[in-house]
């Protein structure tokens, strides 16, 4: 049943870029008296078709049909089919070689474009995978190295000494759970075979969910919220786009040296929902605005202390979803200082093409 109803919307384009063409033939015919200029507007129709639909059999379909009403409707004797004449054989010739030549050009270049995206998708996994080789040796040699210290030097040990080793086994664990977390959710959203399940969110009580766990990993970091006093509701995904947000917060929380003020900004310009997360901290260079959302820390790069690269991970996660929501991401310095992290959501459910 999906395989038929998919079949049905290929064929809308052809059937009207066929209506509109005959449409026009017969305006030129009944207006200016003359039949000239019919077979070549057919032909461009024919073009048309082969360029944007795929494969070649409803381009070809196209082509005879086009032949067919050329012939029935704008060759006299008209309202007739003559289909034996030389005209309507050496329309159905030209127009079949229009249509087999450029179905196989479009063939050609949509390979050529698959391949490349999928040299560049390789390319993105490699990069995630070295920028997280790097990222999880350190925690993993710290927690290792803590848990050793404890089990050879406990009767050495003060009990501030044993809780310090504790406490930093703790926050590297979190931090991993976090990498973890963030691995998992651009392994979903980057599988062409999940979709997104969207449900009519309210931004509001979104913004009271990622506020409150966020507090209970930095409580000593306020967050100011802005946003539209109408009602917002948004389809999304509420679990992954707490991630976005949680992520962008996390980052400014890391990064932005000098940061006093952390501002999460919610607006909607028509049908778009904008939420922006941005801070006064240290901003960033133009080396590094180059690597945002591509698996690199924002800040610090590939080299940088593995505790604090997470966010580069993290980063590509938000673009992962929000693309996958059908949105855009950016990110930009501020004149007065400090950088801000913009998204913009559709504030209507549309279908998105495969």
């Amino acid at each position: 049943m999906e395989n038929f109803k998919k079949f049905i919307r290929k064929l809308l384009l052809p059937i009207f870029i066929l209506s509109v063409s005959f449409g026009i033939s017969l305006t030129i015919q009944t207006v200016f008296h003359t039949d000239t200029l019919i077979p070549t507007i057919f032909v461009l129709a024919v073009f048309l078709i082969a360029l944007t639909v795929d494969g070649y059999v409803i381009p070809i379909a196209a082509s005879l049909v086009s032949v067919l009403a050329v012939t029935f409707a704008f060759t006299f004797p008209y309202f007739t089919f003559r289909v034996s004449v030389p005209e309507s054989i050496f329309s159905a010739v030209i127009m079949l070689i229009i249509t087999i030549l450029t179905s196989t050009l479009t063939t050609k270049v949509k390979r050529q474009n698959k391949m490349k995206a999928e040299a560049e998708r390789e390319k993105m996994r490699a990069d995630l995978l070295r920028a997280i080789s790097h990222d999880l040796r350190t925690p993993l040699t710290t927690i290792y190295g803590a848990c050793s210290a404890l089990i050879d030097n406990d009767d050495q040990l003060t009990k501030e000494q044993r809780m310090q080793l504790l406490k930093g086994i703790k926050e590297d664990s979190e931090w991993l759970v976090r990498m973890v977390e963030n691995l998992l959710s651009i392994t979903k959203v980057g599988d062409e075979n999940v979709k997104i399940t969207k449900i009519p969110t309210v931004v509001e009580e979104l913004l009271d969910t990622v506020l409150v766990k966020f507090g209970k990993r930095y409580p000593n970091v306020r967050v100011s919220v802005e946003m539209t006093e109408e009602l917002l509701i948004v389809p999304m995904d509420p679990m992954l786009m707490e991630q976005v947000l949680m992520n962008l917060l996390e980052n400014a929380v890391q990064h932005a040296k000098g940061m006093t003020e952390l501002l999460i900004r919610v607006s909607q310009k028509g049908s778009l929902a904008v939420f922006e997360v941005s801070d006064n901290g240290c901003g960033m260079s133009k080396e590094q605005m180059q690597h945002l959302f591509q698996g690199y820390s924002a800040r610090k790069g590939v080299g940088a202390d593995s505790k604090k690269s997470n966010m580069g991970i993290g980063l590509s996660v938000c673009a992962a979803i929000v693309k996958a929501h059908g949105g855009t991401i950016s990110g930009e310095n501020r004149q007065n200082g400090g950088t801000v992290f913009r998204f913009v959501l559709d504030t209507e459910e549309k279908e998105q093409n495969e």
